[in-house]
């Protein structure tokens, strides 16, 4: 059956018999489909039919015992069954979800798998009524529009909206694994030529992220003042450090991951590693060679979640685990900012 007409079909078809279709494609065979649907197998017949007329070309071909799909036809199966299917999983989600309280998160993942994930089997024991969902991406996200309840970022102040909550600022420092170090002791900067140096691959193309290149690192504390005999000091000289090799993440905990597991030094995000300090899994070389970053991480609330109890509950948990870090870091606020701290 091939449908023509002068003036094709412009409008989007109705989506209820996609079902039927679907279905009759998947077995080829109408009664099969019909007894799956609880229908007649006329009835689905008339709903291919009215199918077929909506987008004005035969989708099966109809033989005595038989039926196959045309070109058309396995076109749109493709787009109907994942549509479908996606549909589906969300329909049982939301029947799932139904009648439950439950927290959307944005963030990156980086700081979901170091900081975030770590810390929330604390938040699930004291609130088991409360479901989480934690979207990781870098994209930023319109939490005005979006069903996300609070976004946690990284960025410096300038650019940040109004009403965002300062969780923790960030300094950056050398880390190794304590087997490295046992290897290749590091007493001074000279010492880091021994071994690898991991940092972040495309922070050189990144506008602030540039703090966290080993070149900025070394900018600032690989200068040694050199004397002239009978003279002041000269200005300082920056050193020159031709390490083992370079490696090159694109994700933070790529980075801490490959120091981890004995592969180099890493010039580490503090604030993401303090557990691991804590732990003795990771071993600070150089503690007087901390550099201030003028990244901070933050907290933004959607203006349509802030008075969920569930939202407010997870938001005063979230600030009591940042104002722990800020004191395993060692942070003193900024008095420009102190008023945005909890």
């Amino acid at each position: 059956m091939q449908l023509t007409s002068s003036h094709p079909r412009t409008r989007p078809i109705a989506a209820g018999h996609l079902r039927a279709f679907e279905a009759v494609a998947r077995h080829l065979n109408f009664r099969a489909a019909a007894e799956e649907m609880s229908l007649t197998q006329s009835a689905v017949s008339r709903q291919i039919q009215a199918l077929e007329d909506e987008v004005g070309t035969a989708l099966f071909l109809r033989h005595t015992r038989a039926v196959e799909l045309t070109s058309a036809g396995s076109q749109l199966l493709r787009a109907a069954a994942s549509a479908l299917e996606r549909i589906d999983a969300s329909v049982r989600q939301i029947r799932q979800s139904a009648g439950r309280k439950s927290v959307a998160i944005t963030t990156w993942a980086s700081f979901a798998s170091m900081w975030l994930i770590p810390r929330l089997e604390i938040f699930q024991r004291d609130h088991p009524d409360i479901d989480i969902r934690i979207d990781a991406t870098d994209n930023a996200v319109d939490l005005a529009t979006s069903d996300v309840d609070l976004a946690l970022r990284y960025a410096v102040p300038q650019g940040i909206p109004a009403g965002a909550q300062r969780l923790f600022g960030e300094q950056l420092t050398p880390v190794a694994s304590p087997w490295l170090l046992k290897a290749h002791p590091i007493n001074s900067i000279e010492d880091l030529s021994q071994c690898a140096l991991i940092e972040a691959g495309d922070a050189h193309r990144t506008r602030h992220l540039e703090w966290l290149t080993w070149q900025r690192w070394l900018d600032t504390f690989g200068a040694q003042p050199t004397p002239t005999p009978g003279k002041r000091t000269r200005a300082n000289v920056p050193t020159k450090l031709t390490p083992q090799r370079w490696m090159y993440f694109n994700y933070a905990n790529q980075i801490v991951q490959a120091a981890l597991t004995g592969q180099g030094v890493a010039l580490a995000r503090l604030p993401l590693v303090a557990e691991s300090l804590a732990s003795g899994a990771l071993v600070e070389p150089l503690p007087h060679t901390r550099l201030d970053s003028p990244l901070v991480y933050w907290l933004m609330v959607a203006p349509r979640s802030v008075q969920r109890p569930e939202v407010k509950a997870f938001c005063d948990w979230l600030l009591l685990q940042a104002a722990a870090t800020r004191e395993a870091i060692g942070e003193v606020p900024d008095p420009d900012t102190i008023d945005q701290m909890d």
